[in-house]
């Protein structure tokens, strides 16, 4: 249905109550990925405080459950207080997500540790992990929306595109407050006590938010549409049990967010983690060029969601996703060309070749950190990989210990797994190679005879940083950050727009968490685990690109334009 307007309503300047409620839900946003993105950022302290004294299979438990708050557990917030919000009002609903939010972060900063409490400090950290993920998956849905509600015919795009900002303005601002307290004081006192600070800090800007948001009034389409009593009373049976809305909301999550969500991932979190961990760039260098190039980027965010008010927001959204397939591969050799050229020359003059048996090699997705991976192939392959060697594959015989050939040196790796000598035995006969070894003397022989090899080929054991060219990474990372700004500036308005008034938030806001929760929130992994496979540092960009071509074939073949319709729809 379309949306009968007044030319006025898409030239008239914001009112005030407008820019409170951009202002509202933006800053509570922020405020809302800055404490999701602290956990992140300080998880190897965090690891430190938290889970040094549990025994490895707690522990393993634990960082599994941490894991599952960060990412898998968002689409049940979405599920709870999408329902609520369809319910209740976007209003109280979203207050509700940022008050459990910020509570839970500020008790992360006043948590006593392991050593102080013991098993109940790890336990009460996941719960409050458990309840952030959860107030997450709740507060874009009832933000977006009620920006959306309350934006003028003609302006959604522009309005909802300040909402968009606000998670790389929640990990640009992590990042500075982390970076100002680091720098303030001793490396002892930061990992002693000085990580508490950033969560204490968001106590601050929780009064701030909640304070602004009781003063807002309730989104005008939900009100009228409970004044006339026509809100749902059961919003997940009717998004996801009636097929005419459950096919909307799949076309949302296979024609939209998985694609805007491995492109977000990709420009922000893999482009920083190919810096640091693939080309060995300082993390202060790469988190202030990732910063620098945040800073430029972002306000595209706005321009490109008052683009789609004039064009439509499905030809942005999918010619990001166009650009983000045909240039990543040439954008990231760009990266490795300026931050690390000694890496590149390394690679063209002496190329590594690991021999081994097929199946020995595992593909190791360990989205966790906690899994161990023992075979000669793998032990081979993951020394590479963390010292950011790219390599090809040589089929070696069955039952072959795997070697790493570097030029004309060969470097014999080792079994870790004292059992492997009696499945070899039963499968190939009893040899010396596959004999229990100590793991640990063997391990340093191992990375000895490596380095010294890496050494004498030139291959670098960290970027040199006066051969970084500075101004060109962060170019090129701004480069990535716009793809995102395309992707994922039009896109609230979009998802708002998709979905009938009495069941929006519901609607909306699974297929944003599942894209962005699971097909982004895999990425790093997944992506670490194929070059781990490959040994071409920049085979984990398949993932994305094959991520971001489906949802473009789908998007273009079956996601309808949206920027004309009427929002105020309860049906």
């Amino acid at each position: 249905m379309a949306y009968a307007a007044s030319s006025g309503d898409a030239v008239r300047p914001m009112t005030g109550e407008e820019k409170k409620v951009i202002f509202a839900s933006s800053l509570g946003t922020v405020f809302e990925w800055y404490d999701f993105y602290l956990y992140g950022s300080l998880s190897a302290v965090i690891a430190a405080q938290f889970f040094s004294g549990v025994n490895p299979t707690a522990a393993f438990i634990f960082a599994l459950m941490a894991f599952a708050a960060g990412f898998a557990v968002r689409p049940f917030g979405a599920l709870v207080f999408g329902r609520l919000g369809d319910m209740i009002g976007r209003k109280y609903t979203f207050l509700v997500t940022i008050l459990i939010m910020g509570v839970s972060t500020f008790i992360v900063g006043i948590l006593p540790n392991y050593a102080s409490i013991g098993i109940a400090a790890p336990i009460i950290l996941i719960i409050l992990r458990l309840l952030q993920g959860l107030a997450l998956g709740g507060e874009y849905g009832g933000a977006a929306t009620y920006v959306a509600e309350h934006a003028p015919h003609g302006r959604r795009g522009n309005y909802t595109s300040w909402i968009q900002t606000t998670a790389t303005l929640g990990l640009f601002l992590s990042l500075l407050v982390i970076l100002g307290c680091r720098v303030s004081m001793s490396p002892e006192d930061f990992n002693a006590w000085g990580w508490r600070i950033p969560f204490l800090i968001s106590i601050v800007l929780l009064g701030i938010s909640v304070w602004i948001r009781l003063m807002l009034n309730e989104s005008p389409a939900f009100k009228k549409m409970k004044d006339e009593g026509k809100h749902s009373k059961a919003p997940l049976t009717e998004s996801f049990g009636e097929w005419k809305n459950l096919k909307i909301v799949l076309l949302a999550l296979f024609g939209l967010v998985a694609g805007q969500a491995v492109v977000w991932y990709t420009g922000q979190f893999y482009a920083l983690f190919f810096l640091t961990q693939t080309l060995k760039v300082d993390a202060q260098a790469a988190n202030l060029m990732i910063a620098a190039a945040l800073l430029i980027g972002t306000p595209f965010f706005v321009i490109f969601g008052t683009l789609a008010d004039k064009i439509g927001r499905k030809p942005i959204i999918m010619a990001g996703l166009l650009l983000a397939c045909l240039t990543y591969f040439p954008l990231f050799k760009g990266i490795t060309h300026y931050a690390n050229p000694a890496l590149e020359e390394a690679i063209a003059t002496s190329p590594v070749v690991v021999v081994a048996d097929p199946n020995e090699c595992s593909f190791q997705f360990n989205p966790v950190g906690t899994s161990q991976f023992t075979s000669s192939c793998d032990i081979a392959k993951s020394a590479l990989v963390r010292r950011g060697i790219p390599y090809t594959n040589e089929v070696a015989p069955a039952g072959t210990v795997a070697s790493i050939k570097v030029g004309s040196t060969v470097i014999p790796s080792y079994t870790a797994a004292p059992q492997a000598s009696t499945t070899v035995s039963l499968s190939h006969g009893p040899t010396a190679s596959h004999a229990p070894t100590d793991a640990k003397a063997a391990g340093a022989a191992f990375d000895k005879g490596l380095g010294d090899a890496l050494k004498t080929a030139n291959y670098p054991p960290k970027a040199d940083p006066a051969r970084i060219d500075t101004v060109m990474v962060v170019a090129l990372l701004t480069v990535l950050v716009i793809y995102v700004t395309m992707v994922y500036g039009p896109i609230a308005a979009m998802l708002v727009e998709m979905f009938p008034t009495r069941i929006r938030y519901t609607s909306m806001s699974l297929p944003y968490h599942i894209g962005n929760g699971w097909f982004g929130g895999f990425l790093p992994t997944t992506s670490f685990a194929i070059v781990a496979a490959t040994g071409d540092i920049y085979s984990g960009l398949w993932y994305p690109i094959i991520i971001a071509a489906a949802t473009l074939v789908i998007g273009l073949l079956f996601v309808r334009e949206t920027k004309d319709v009427d929002i105020y729809q309860h049906d």
